[in-house]
């Protein structure tokens, strides 16, 4: 880290209310933008360096584009771009904190946003639930997407990020989605997270697991204690529990052959076997050369998740096209976020909520360390 990173970050602790002594915050590293081809960037009081670690001296706002194996910034050709300040950066019209680098990609620009822990996660909850839920909710919410951070962190130390801002692993808006209510249940669990035999979980969680959370070895493989899936009836008045559409078999044919199942001349869907939860467990294509069978988590995959949401439905066909009908939103693995809001309106706290959902879990302080 250079030392001007080092003397930002001092600064933006002692304007918060720290002092020269006290330890540095917890920081991860998020990727907010991947790929993208321009960005513009604003805000008052933002310092400027470049990849040397050099004072930068343009005016506001930028205009970074990729250019050759750099950045142009406003027409200033770069090899990286380091923007800090002590309220906020806006990245195409959204507010971050702290620190913004920005460098070239494989394909575009990478732009990643470094802060405090505990600051990404008051930015984070009303991306993930509302923060007008429960406050026990929220808690819970905090303490489950700090453990999922800090878990990252370990894993992916020394990258140039640990965590993306989307839901290939926690969805994150910066600062613009912040509120006193989602700050409140950050800071009433600060440093809290969820660990097994001493470690820090896998804190998974999803929307809404339509009665029954799943096992992660039905949807990675893998068996993991704290993983295995409970009975939840606290989620079932909740939306989105049921839901359905109504695909053409040659829409679906094509989506399955794009995931590299030879699905050619596809005529018939059906559901083949149940786990303990209730999900499907393969779906069974009868096709012109014979029967496929696609794992159910594949073929939600390859169908979107915005579309086939859970793996708990059923299949309905006719001629030309298929109904599915189905129960539930997400995966179904870890807590149930429908179910958490549902406990906590019915007077459990965070943690009765946090070790039913995982169970053997327990809850440290200070980062599991």
């Amino acid at each position: 880290m250079s030392c001007f990173r080092t003397l930002i970050i001092l600064i933006i602790c002692l304007a918060a209310g720290g002092s020269a002594a006290a330890m540095r915050p917890e920081m991860v590293r998020v990727a907010l933008f991947k790929g993208a081809e321009t960005l513009r960037i604003d805000g008052d009081g933002v310092l400027l360096t470049d990849g040397r670690g050099e004072p930068l001296r343009v005016e506001m706002p930028l205009e970074v584009r990729r250019s050759g194996s750099g950045l142009s910034v406003n027409g200033r050709a770069v090899n990286r771009l380091v923007a800090s300040a002590f309220s906020r950066i806006t990245i195409n019209g959204k507010g971050y904190r702290a620190l913004i680098e920005v460098s070239a990609a494989d394909k575009g620009l990478l732009v990643v946003n470094e802060l405090p822990l505990e600051e990404y996660l008051v930015g984070l909850i009303n991306c993930e639930i509302s923060s007008a839920w429960p406050i026990e909710a929220i808690k819970a919410q905090a303490v489950i997407a700090r453990s999922y951070a800090v878990y990252q962190m370990q894993a992916r130390r020394g990258a140039s990020y640990q965590l993306e801002s989307s839901v290939m692993d926690q969805v994150y808006e910066g600062a613009d989605v912040e509120d006193s209510r989602a700050a409140y249940g950050v800071r009433e669990t600060a440093g809290e997270v969820l660990s097994y035999n001493g470690k820090t979980i896998q804190a998974f969680y999803h929307s809404n697991c339509g009665g029954h959370t799943e096992s992660s070895k039905n949807v990675w493989g893998l068996s993991i204690p704290y993983l295995q899936g409970v009975s939840c009836r606290y989620c079932g008045d909740s939306n989105p529990i049921r839901w359905e559409l109504n695909l053409p078999l040659k829409k679906v044919e094509s989506s399955l052959k794009g995931a590299g199942f030879q699905v050619a001349g596809l005529r018939e869907l059906r559901v083949r076997g149940r786990n303990q939860s209730g999900r499907v467990q393969d779906v069974v294509a009868e096709c012109s050369r014979g029967s496929v069978v696609i794992p159910a988590v594949a073929f939600r995959k390859a169908l979107g998740y915005g579309s086939v949401k859970s793996t708990n439905f059923e299949l309905r066909g006719s001629r030309d096209e298929v109904q599915v009908i189905g129960t539930g939103s997400g995966h179904g693995v870890g807590l149930c976020q429908w179910g958490a809001k549902g406990r906590a309106n019915e007077g459990f706290d965070y943690r009765e909520i946090l070790t039913y959902y995982y169970p053997g879990v327990k809850l440290s302080g200070g980062y599991g360390r």
